[in-house]
């Protein structure tokens, strides 16, 4: 049988020109030239954020961006990894907090200063709309905005292209957190099974659990994959 070989397209990293096999992700294009990736890459799947990549496409001038690990590689494709850039988070106690717009306000200020720009939505992997957000939080609706961040992925590619040098990230942290601890409704379920941990209720169950054999546990797999009811 002939060996059908993959189409090759140019790709430059460092400065320096590449052949690797067309529609491979940029991650393994970089490892299909040798690079060994030790930093610049977590999960390898799409949600970790650790592999924001800027890039140039041929005979375009614009600047585009995207995840590594998602991104497939292009002829003529630029490449420029994010190196790792420290943004403060400030420190706070949440028992101490107070899930209001001023409490937003006093720990990041630099919100007030978004000019409405949209660059923060463009550049962002995963098209969430961040300008919307910070405008949301600006206007006293956390709820709303940590609502709309929920997927934020803390790559920092909208921090990056900020003229007003808004850490959205550390935001968006800060909101989703203020929204579990005093907005969203309790869940009544979760406080029950919590109460049942506390007392001990599953102890026998666990201690089953630990005292079975390989063979007891390969049956109960079984029995999981069949979703058939079991008794511990």
């Amino acid at each position: 049988m002939k060996e059908v070989k993959p189409r090759m397209v140019t790709i430059y990293y460092m400065g320096k020109a590449y052949q690797v096999p067309e529609g491979i992700t940029i991650i393994k294009a970089l490892e299909y030239i040798g690079y060994r990736l030790v930093r610049g890459v977590g999960c390898r799947s799409g949600f970790c954020g650790a592999c924001t990549t800027f890039y140039r496409k041929k005979n375009d001038y614009r600047l585009y961006s995207g995840l590594a690990c998602q991104t497939p590689v292009e002829d003529g494709m630029y490449l420029t990894q994010l190196p790792f850039i420290p943004a403060e988070r400030r420190r706070y106690r949440i028992e101490d907090a107070k899930a209001d717009f001023h409490f937003v306000l006093s720990l990041y200020p630099e919100i007030a200063r978004c000019v409405g720009c949209n660059s923060c939505t463009r550049v962002c992997p995963q098209e969430i709309q961040v300008m919307d957000a910070v405008q949301a939080i600006l206007r006293g609706d956390l709820a709303k905005a940590a609502k709309m961040v929920f997927d934020c992925i803390s790559c920092g590619a909208c921090s990056m292209r900020c003229p007003a040098e808004i850490v959205h990230y550390n935001v968006f942290q800060l909101v989703r957190r203020l929204y579990g601890k005093y907005i969203a409704p309790k869940a009544k379920h979760l406080a029950s099974r919590v109460e049942e941990i506390q007392n001990n209720y599953y102890e026998e169950q666990f201690k089953k659990l630990f005292s079975m054999s390989v063979n007891d546990w390969k049956v109960l797999a079984e029995k999981l994959q069949k979703k058939e009811s079991i008794t511990i």
